[in-house]
Order: structure tokens, then C-alpha cells, then sequence
């Protein structure tokens, strides 16, 4: 029943929401199939976006909400259950994954909870929790991982004194206008994120 100008907006609309959704499988992918991770099948990972692309193409003939592959879930859960080393790595001491344990069972699991729980739990969630509650949660969640964050650790080195930097990779091979030229253009592209979100 739409017009054809609207089914055009929604193709417009959707080109770049593809686009974003195969980057963020692509940061998913290479984040968690990282060789420091020392995942045996870590190419698993490639069959999520058709998964993702096959699953997405039913949602939009339901008019349901498209999914994609998170990288903070996909990347707690590999944390979760795996066993995690403390090393001294760039002059800090860094939490490392000694040994995975590759497991997909748990992570289908949680997708399947998550539509009952959409479709019949939020209507009571959201009567009984206060929405200031949820934005509290994210707030904290933001700012406690701010810690182990790199573009907030570039960003202190905006005001920081050469002298003073922390011995990490990144700042012993390139040049400090380097680190802070890319600093800035990335703080740039998150000022737009922000304006446009």
C-alpha cells in the first residue's frame, strides 16, 4: 500500500544498513577469529553473516526488527569460556586468553531466549523496571569500559606530556603527529555519529 517514493526511501535506507551490518560482521570476525585468541575454527565465524543475511530477509517479510552479529556479545562470549592468563604486555599487566573452549551451543541458546523474552517479557519489563534504570545500567557499562579502551587512551594523550606516554606498540612505531592526526580525524567521525544519531 506504500507509494513507489517509499519503497524507494526504504531501498535508499537499506543499502547502507546492509553495508553496516556487513561491516560489523567483518569487525566481529576479525576480532574474535584473532590469531592471539587461538580459535581451531574461527572460520566458523564467515557463516554467521549468511546466517545473518538468510534470517534477516524472513524479518523484513514479517516486518520484524533486522539482527546482527554484536561484537561485544560474540566477544564476552568467547571471554566467558575461555581461560584467561594476566601478562605483562606493552608495560601493562593484560588479562589474555590462554585456552578457548569453542562452543556455539550456549551462544544459540541465548539467541532462541531472546525472542520469548522480546515478545512476551518486555511489555512487563518495561512496566515494572524504570527506564532510568536501563539508561543508568548503559551509562555505567560505557564508563567502566572506558579503562581498557584505546581511542580514550589516544585521546589522554592529547593532554598528556610526551615524557609521561605509556610504552605502548602503537606509540614506540609511529610518530606522535601521526597517532594524534588519527585521534583527531576519529573524533571527528564519532562528532558525526553523535550528531546524526
Amino acid at each position: 500500500s506504500l507509494p513507489p517514493t517509499a519503497h524507494l526511501t526504504c531501498l535508499l535506507l537499506a543499502a547502507p544498513l546492509a553495508i553496516l551490518f556487513f561491516v560489523d560482521q567483518l569487525l566481529v570476525t576479525k576480532t574474535v577469529d584473532n590469531k592471539q585468541n587461538k580459535l581451531s575454527k574461527g572460520s566458523a565465524h564467515h557463516w554467521d553473516l549468511l546466517i545473518v543475511a538468510v534470517l534477516n530477509i524472513f524479518l523484513s517479510l514479517l516486518s520484524l526488527p533486522w539482527m546482527h552479529a554484536a561484537l561485544p556479545s560474540s566477544f564476552l562470549h568467547l571471554r566467558s569460556l575461555a581461560d584467561v592468563e594476566e601478562r605483562l604486555h606493552d608495560g601493562r599487566i593484560q588479562q589474555v586468553l590462554s585456552k578457548p573452549r569453542e562452543v556455539r551451543v550456549s551462544l544459540l541458546i541465548s539467541h532462541l531466549l531472546i525472542i520469548p523474552i522480546y515478545i512476551f517479557a518486555l511489555p512487563l519489563i518495561s512496566e515494572l523496571v524504570p527506564n532510568a534504570l536501563f539508561q543508568g545500567l548503559f551509562l555505567f557499562m560505557a564508563l567502566s569500559s572506558l579503562s581498557t579502551n584505546q581511542f580514550f587512551h589516544r585521546l589522554l594523550l592529547l593532554i598528556t606530556e610526551q615524557r609521561a606516554y605509556p610504552p605502548t606498540s602503537y606509540i614506540r612505531q609511529l610518530p606522535q603527529r601521526v597517532v594524534h592526526m588519527f585521534t583527531l580525524i576519529e573524533f571527528v567521525q564519532l562528532l558525526v555519529l553523535l550528531v546524526i544519531g
